[in-house]
């Protein structure tokens, strides 16, 4: 499996300054929802690192996505927005890497490894601009069932995402004022 991910980023999402740079990519915080910068200040950023922390911030909206049970097309639409969007992708490319993503959460124990990598690369603007990303996510297909309500909420107590700010941003991704 990791042969595969590590061919699919060399073939299509280089990073800068790696080849031709086939596919334009964007750093780990695009997967936060578009933030400029890798990851959190002072850590390294080796390519291997980034491409697992994408890996991962997708593995995290397929778990959200598949919380209820029906992966609706409007979820996925969603997914593959923020894929297209916050990493530069085409269309096909994002749904490799959506593929790819689906099967690393398929195989995975549980949630915690794509968490602590979150955890430990994002800073807390990264964290935040994710769980907006989230609440989206949750609110494409019209209604908040409740146990995509509690995976959202477990996914942020553990990437260290204080409650306060999981609640700021369902606002902002509600479209709601204060």
């Amino acid at each position: 499996m990791r042969d595969r991910i590590r061919e699919f980023f060399d073939r299509q999402m280089r990073l800068p300054g790696e080849g031709n740079g086939a596919a334009s990519h964007a750093d780990a915080g695009a997967a936060a929802g578009g933030r400029a910068a890798g990851p959190a200040e002072g850590r390294p950023a080796g390519a291997e690192a980034l491409r697992r922390v994408h890996i991962a911030a997708c593995a995290l909206l397929l778990e959200l996505a598949h919380a209820d049970d029906h992966f609706s097309g409007a979820e996925r639409m969603h997914i593959e927005a923020v894929l297209r969007r916050h990493f530069e992708l085409d269309e096909v490319t994002a749904r490799e890497l959506m593929r790819l993503a689906e099967s690393e959460r398929e195989s995975a124990d549980g949630l915690h490894g794509f968490t602590d990598l979150i955890r430990a690369s994002y800073d807390r603007g990264q964290k935040t601009l994710l769980a907006e990303i989230m609440w989206g996510l949750i609110l494409s297909d019209g209604e908040i069932a409740r146990h995509e309500a509690y995976v959202l909420h477990r996914i942020a107590s553990l990437i260290d995402l204080e409650p306060g700010y999981l609640a700021d941003v369902r606002k902002r991704a509600a479209g709601e004022d204060d």
